[in-house]
């Protein structure tokens, strides 16, 4: 292996890659920036030996040896070879992107040397080469960073995918004697050894390992969008816990399932990067575009992918741009892909963008007691979720609506379900739990009651499905119930009316990631004569909120009449 003493500036290329992600000379979208800064920031806010963290001091190794850690991990990768293309053979060199990921993660340490941060998410459009780097950073903490008896490990849902990381590192390690003459290395079959230390590199899968009692030194999870439950990332996250100086690395391209682990450690370093509140553990960078930017354009490419014109080719990209511009059906895969875009149906109804435009954490319920409303019920299974959403006018945007929901589900499916939103949604107060495996719809009534007295109740909308009791029950109270079944006729032009008002920034929310995450479910269906209807296209993809609003707003925009309803119920109307 070549030795550690290579003339690169590290640091300096890692803030030189800062400042110009920060001053635009680097087109970086927003999550970049906002990472950079952070790093800025940190350097001017830890300053001398009072300080939590210092940033790339010189240490001292096991056997004495002084080093700075910043340094030492960059110069390693880079004494590595491309295993794969047309560069197999020839030495890594870090793009100054990847060198500030790495300085960055590994250059601040506690005063006892000890890493500051134990958990990265490096999230990046696919195609650049962070599979590559994550296997060398793997080599590293196995052999280089001083760890006694260290477990290193590839991690994810499949065999296969587990064995991307560990294949890559295996043929780094197989391709270079001296590296595996100066640490003692033996690569075999299914594990990489240091044998005078005692460690080990492995891939590890949810469908094949028993991923219980893990003592982790290096966890790298790789594409963590595709994990369907958070059991592989819990695991890991316990297992680093039992050692001191242990990493966390997760890298993943966007996914398609806003209710799982991926999207959940997104959504907590996006709220880190803006500020909202502070945790110095973890590491987070996304890249992307940012809102309105036109994804058909070559800028967008070159924004969003931080390899452009090294891994990422601008000759196979294009034409797969181009592609996707004229044909529909593959326009969300690749932003998905190559845009690092969260989509989360193939086919896909929402613009997400412009519903998260809507958002106004201020908007509270209290404010519209007296006001007209229109509910909309969809009671769907009683072992699925049930979702009751009220619309308002805004009482300050002209033509404008206000929406706050409420959702219901069976204790039981809440811990069976493997939805890892559905604890912390109903631990906030979004998702309201009844005992047993089943719907209490006597919760839902009360808060029917409740929203009568409390507000001018318009019309409730429901779902005949489910809910004949419950309507029966509810019409005893007074209450103005409207059957609306679920048919294109009743949903196809309130669900384009309520698409056109997310547009035009007039369906004012709170945020309610629930509301978002079915939002984002949501498939819309065309038919010959241009009718829409609201479907998904996997069953723990759940669009009941997005159901129930749109039934809302059919009664809203349409006062005064009724639908037809085939039934025997004597109804009032609006």
């Amino acid at each position: 292996m070549a030795a550690l003493d290579r003339k690169r500036d590290y640091v300096k290329v890692a803030l030189q890659y800062a400042k110009a992600v920060i001053s635009g000379k680097i087109p970086a979208g927003k999550y970049v920036r906002q990472a950079c800064q952070r790093q800025v920031n940190d350097l001017h806010r830890f300053k001398g030996k009072a300080s939590a963290y210092r940033f790339n001091p010189v240490l001292l190794d096991a056997a004495g040896q002084r080093y700075r850690p910043a340094d030492r991990v960059c110069a390693f990768v880079e004494c590595l070879s491309h295993i794969k293309g047309p560069l197999t053979g020839t030495l890594l060199r870090l793009e100054p992107w990847q060198v500030f990921i790495l300085t960055t993660v590994f250059g601040w340490v506690k005063p006892n040397g000890r890493r500051r941060f134990r958990r990265c998410l490096v999230e990046v459009p696919r195609g650049n080469g962070k599979s590559a780097v994550s296997s060398a950073v793997g080599l590293y903490m196995l052999t280089a960073d001083g760890e006694g008896g260290a477990e290193v490990y590839s991690l994810a849902t499949t065999r296969d995918q587990a064995r991307i990381v560990f294949g890559d590192a295996q043929s780094m390690a197989r391709a270079d004697r001296s590296f595996r003459s100066a640490f003692g290395i033996e690569v075999n079959a299914h594990n990489i050894n240091v044998i005078r230390t005692g460690s080990k590199f492995e891939a590890l899968s949810a469908e094949g390992s028993t991923l219980d009692g893990l003592n982790i030194h290096f966890g790298c999870i790789d594409e963590l969008h595709a994990h369907k439950t958070r059991t592989v990332y819990d695991v890991v996250e316990t297992g680093t816990g039992k050692r001191d100086n242990s990493l966390l690395w997760v890298i993943t391209t966007a996914g398609s399932n806003r209710a799982g682990i991926c999207y959940e450690v997104r959504t907590f370093v996006i709220k880190l990067l803006d500020g909202v509140f502070e945790d110095d553990s973890q590491f987070g960078i996304i890249y992307g575009l940012d809102d309105g930017d036109d994804w058909v354009t070559e800028a967008s490419l070159i924004k969003a992918n931080p390899n452009w014109g090294v891994s990422v080719r601008p000759e196979v990209l294009l034409p797969l741009q181009a592609k996707a511009m004229q044909l529909p059906s593959a326009v969300n895969n690749f932003k998905t892909k190559h845009l690092n875009e969260w989509v989360n149906a193939d086919t896909s109804w929402m613009d997400m963008r412009a519903w998260d435009r809507c958002a106004n954490p201020s908007l509270a319920l209290a404010a519209y007691a007296g006001r007209p409303c229109w509910i909309g019920l969809d009671l769907a299974s009683k072992t699925d979720i049930a979702a009751l959403v009220l619309v308002f006018a805004h009482p300050e945007i002209d033509g404008a609506f206000a929406v706050f929901a409420r959702y219901y589900l069976p204790e039981d499916t809440v811990h069976a379900n493997g939805n890892s939103q559905y604890p912390g949604w109903m631990g906030s107060g979004r998702l309201t739990v009844t005992p047993g495996n089943v719907i209490d719809f006597s919760w839902i009534e009360a808060d029917l009651i409740e929203f009568v007295s409390r507000h001018a109740v318009q019309a409730v909308a429901f779902d005949p499905f489910q809910a004949t009791q419950l309507s029966t029950r509810m019409m005893s109270e007074g209450m103005p119930m409207i059957e609306v079944r679920p048919t294109v006729l009743n949903f196809s032009e309130p669900m384009k009316t309520l698409e056109a008002l997310v547009l035009q920034g007039k369906l004012i929310h709170d945020g309610d990631p629930v509301l978002g995450w079915m939002a984002s479910n949501v498939v819309a269906h065309l038919d010959a004569k241009d009718n829409i209807y609201p479907r998904k296209e996997r069953p723990e993809n759940k669009i009941d909120g997005i159901v129930a609003l749109i039934m809302a707003i059919s009664r809203a925009f349409l006062p005064g009449e009724s639908v037809v309803l085939g039934s025997d119920y004597e109804l009032m109307l609006l």
